[in-house]
């Protein structure tokens, strides 16, 4: 349902206005003044104002900058008496949609408002489109998992069935969904995306279905979920694994059907929605708990993804390194960047746990932390890499070969940050310099290295 504001200072133009949009199935309100009116338009969701252009209070065009200056605009249809056409004429140059000349015609009025909402609708649509092309990353590496997967997105893409990705957090599951919303029919419509983990029990649904004009205390006249936004689109519910029971029932029918009533509607909405869904759980081992529905489970699962660990496609770290290094150094000014082999070798060797996004966040805290540096040396690199480097623990036969492990690691890593001075490495280290340099023969690491 739509949300109209009425601004209009004389009561019997408010009510007449107000009955009819009524009578049409929008939901109303109504102010006398522009200061209200304002106020009103700060506190709540509207997608048409129909503005008188003379008010009490304030000058109409001073109120339609003030609308224009408010974030999520509705568009605003000017009100003009007898002799105030050129006035009105100036609002639409400032962005007004058009204007209506008093006395009304209901018929005009009608038609116009419902031709304003057309024009928000798309205007919010192409926005959000633009916004997901900017966005658009491509799935890189050369890896044979992530080839296998470029080539299931270009099969799978053009379909409408519906696709479950499994994987860990971090490995890219976001973008396997925008892949396939970009290679599918529906590539021209909008991409909504609702993570399941990060919205409390009490709200999803208003989320996933909106509400309606009263239906919600405290919050706007009206909300439009993210099954409605995404009509003809994308709906990617990510980490679906942590949907209610209650909840998976109810998208369970949205889906079976292609209709939902909102919460506090009285009347169904029909949409036609192609849903991508992205889990890191075992969902047949939480349908084998009770944790969740076997039969919402295989409406989603029509077509399966399987996005790898990066530790499983370590050959594809250079090349996601170096994208991130463009991708940061435009960002903060530092476009010619470079990663040394070194330190490529000991990013290979970590066992990355938090997956690409781990990686993404260690290139970024780098260059911060290192803002001089036109090219990343291994000594750059965080701690953390250099401790999660190298044989894991358990490949280790003794303590004594896990300790010398650490230890050839550290002391290399405080030799890189002094840049190869070994007598400041050893006063970083608490030693002397000579007990320093006895220590890298037993562990055999040379001055050169």
């Amino acid at each position: 349902m739509n949300h109209i504001l009425i601004v209009d200072d004389e009561t019997e133009i408010r009510e007449a206005l107000e009955e009819i949009l009524r009578e049409e199935g929008y939901a109303v309100t109504t102010a006398a003044t522009g200061e209200e009116a304002v106020t009103l338009i700060a506190d709540a969701a509207y997608d048409v104002v129909l503005l008188d252009i003379w008010l009490p209070d304030r000058d109409g065009l001073e109120v339609l900058k003030d609308i224009y200056a408010l974030e999520g605009k509705p568009e605003v249809i000017i009100i003009s008496g007898h002799g105030t056409i050129e006035t009105a004429v100036r609002a639409t140059k400032l962005g007004a949609f058009d204007f209506l000349e008093k006395p009304l015609s209901m018929d005009r009025t009608l038609i116009l408002v419902k031709n304003a909402i057309d024009a928000r609708r798309l205007r919010h649509e192409n926005q959000e489109y633009h916004r997901q092309l900017n966005a658009t990353t491509p799935i890189t590496g050369e890896s044979v998992p992530v080839k296998a997967l470029r080539q299931q997105i270009k099969l799978m893409a053009p379909t409408n069935g519906r696709v479950l990705i499994f994987g860990e957090s971090g490995c890219g599951k976001e973008l396997i969904a925008r892949a396939i919303h970009a290679g599918s029919p529906r590539r021209d419509r909008v991409f909504i995306e609702l993570n399941c983990a990060a919205i409390p029990e009490d709200f999803i649904e208003s989320e996933l279905f909106g509400y309606r004009h009263g239906a919600v205390s405290g919050e706007a006249p009206e909300k439009r979920g993210t099954f409605e936004r995404a009509d003809g689109g994308t709906l990617f519910l990510d980490e679906v694994g942590d949907m209610s029971l209650k909840m998976q029932a109810k998208v369970l029918r949205a889906l079976d059907e292609g209709r939902f009533t909102p919460v506090g509607a009285t009347s169904p909405v029909q949409v036609d929605v192609r849903v991508v869904a992205a889990t890191n759980k075992d969902l047949e081992e939480e349908i084998a708990r009770g944790n969740f529905r076997e039969d919402f489970f295989y409406r989603l699962n029509v077509i399966p993804f399987f996005v790898p660990p990066l530790r499983e496609r370590k050959e594809d770290i250079p090349l996601l390194a170096r994208e991130f290094l463009r991708e940061f150094g435009r960002e903060y000014g530092r476009p010619r960047i470079e990663i040394a082999d070194e330190a490529v070798a000991v990013l290979k060797q970590y066992h990355w746990p938090g997956n690409v996004r781990e990686l993404k966040n260690v290139i970024e805290r780098v260059l911060i932390l290192n803002p001089q540096a036109l090219r990343i040396e291994r000594r750059h690199l965080p701690m953390l890499i250099y401790r999660g480097s190298g044989k894991k623990g358990e490949e280790f036969s003794t303590l004594h070969q896990a300790r010398e492990a650490y230890e050839r690691d550290y002391i290399l890593k405080k030799i890189d940050d002094c840049h190869g001075n070994v007598s400041r490495a050893a006063e970083a280290l608490g030693l002397e310099r000579s007990h320093l340099y006895r220590k890298m023969k037993s562990l055999g690491i040379s001055v050169r290295e």
